[in-house]
């Protein structure tokens, strides 16, 4: 997987997403889930920024975060 950000700067991303895209992040979670089956981290953050013309952080932080929850499902 690519380094992410600090926990800081990732939840100051995910802060600002709604602000800047005018979407909830559990909107682009769905996105992310109902998107096409992609394995590697920077596969779907790529997709992300041209499907839906993110920035690369906020692109970034969406998948980050993705993952964090599919893992944490997991775990359950």
């Amino acid at each position: 997987m690519s380094p992410v950000f600090s926990e800081e700067t990732h939840r100051n991303l995910l802060s600002r997403i709604p602000q800047c895209t005018g979407r909830e992040v559990s909107d682009w979670l769905r996105t992310v889930e109902d998107g096409p089956s992609l394995f590697r981290f920077e596969e779907k953050v790529s997709w992300l920024r041209g499907e839906h013309h993110l920035s690369y952080g906020h692109a970034k932080a969406i998948i980050h975060e993705y993952d964090l929850r599919r893992a944490a499902r997991k775990l359950l």
